[in-house]
């Protein structure tokens, strides 16, 4: 399979995200993945599948490189590994400018919105994530 199209998402940063130590909590760059991963669905899959389909996390591996401060600029970077059945396989890179802030990887169940039960994707949507002739950025 190709490379997948990469999607950058710009992460809001809000004063709540901020702990006691002044810069970003832990817990809020899952919240950023979340919305990453989602917006990333959104933006590539077609209308039908977004209202017939929902995802939960499965499984968040985060490795942290620097700290994350209130007023920073930051993109979250999304492409999709591949998917398997029900479960899609992620990776979000969390960056300042050239700096990498955090690394993620993650794993997610599609569900039917109606049944909530485990739903595999038709192929003809997978496709519109690794498109014949995409190889990566360039």
């Amino acid at each position: 399979m190709s490379a997948s199209v990469p999607h950058d998402f710009p992460v809001g940063i809000d004063p709540a995200d901020i702990d006691f130590m002044g810069h970003v909590n832990n817990a809020s760059y899952l919240k950023w993945v979340q919305e990453a991963v989602l917006s990333h669905w959104r933006k590539l899959a077609p209308a039908e599948a977004v209202a017939t389909h929902l995802w939960v996390a499965l499984k968040h591996e985060i490795t942290y490189r620097k700290p994350t401060f209130l007023d920073d600029e930051v993109i979250a970077t999304v492409l999709l590994e591949k998917v398997q059945g029900a479960r899609a396989f992620y990776q979000t890179v969390i960056r300042r400018g050239e700096d990498v802030l955090a690394e993620v990887k993650s794993s997610w169940c599609c569900l039917d919105a109606e049944t909530l039960r485990p739903a595999r994707l038709a192929t003809n949507v997978v496709e519109r994530f690794f498109p014949k002739g995409f190889d990566g950025p360039v």
